[in-house]
């Protein structure tokens, strides 16, 4: 498979007994979209906490095999190169994502090992993702335009959530493309917006990492029950 070709077949890789952090266990049956072995060389922490709720760990076959695959891995592979037609779609994808009003109030600087803007968007990544982001093929600054100018007229009061749904768009049509997306924002965010200078109104908001992923799927990945994502914010607040 090429970057570029469209995941079209995904096979299961069979059962498996999981535990999760709680101590519960699981018998799953794991559909998984396996990465591409290779290509021809030309193409393209932090801590978190899961709280003790339900888990729904055995229905992931049940919504679209792209996003039960889509995993944000921890390591790249540096030979996977992302080329100008790979960035190009990738970049068309966040294009027509819906936003308020069609205000599209996303921006987007895409630097890759070797181009001259690299070093100067990974000299600024933390340590924790400086570690496994500087092996990326590509490395997307995502930016989002809250206000018109530094007037302080608003622009979108939606931004922050119009770019989230754009770079949701370019993460799943990587995945489409046999590519690995980790979006991140260990990164000094000041420096960043110094060295980069973006004009009066757009923000610096976060990162992804696009490449060739170096490591395998959890076999596992917890996820909040659909009855919690219901339940969870009239839940009294003792029970958080």
């Amino acid at each position: 498979m090429e970057v570029g070709d469209v995941v079209a077949e995904f096979p299961t890789a069979g059962p498996a007994r999981a535990r999760s952090a709680s101590g519960r266990s699981y018998d799953i049956e794991w559909s998984a979209c396996p990465w591409p072995s290779g290509s021809n060389g030309n193409e393209p922490p932090g801590q978190s906490v899961v709280r003790d709720v339900p888990h729904d760990l055995e229905r992931s076959d049940r919504i679209h095999p792209l996003l039960a695959a889509r995993f944000s891995p921890y390591k790249f592979d540096p030979s996977g190169l992302v080329d100008d037609h790979a960035l190009e779609l990738l970049l068309e994808a966040a294009r027509w994502s819906p936003s308020a009003g069609n205000s599209q109030p996303w921006g987007f600087f895409p630097v890759r090992p070797g181009e001259p803007h690299h070093e100067r968007v990974l000299r600024h990544l933390a340590p924790s993702s400086a570690r496994w982001a500087a092996d990326a093929g590509l490395l997307v600054v995502a930016l989002t335009r809250r206000d018109v100018d530094d007037s302080g007229t608003v622009y979108s009061e939606f931004a922050d959530y119009d770019l989230g749904q754009a770079v949701a768009h370019l993460s799943i049509q990587a995945q489409a493309m046999g590519l690995a997306s980790h979006q991140f924002r260990a990164f000094d965010l000041e420096a960043l917006t110094g060295e980069l200078r973006p004009n009066p109104g757009w923000s610096i908001v976060s990162m992804i990492a696009v490449g060739r992923a170096a490591d395998e799927p959890p076999v596992v990945r917890e996820r909040r029950s659909t009855a919690d994502l219901r339940a969870a914010p009239w839940r009294p607040v003792g029970d958080l």
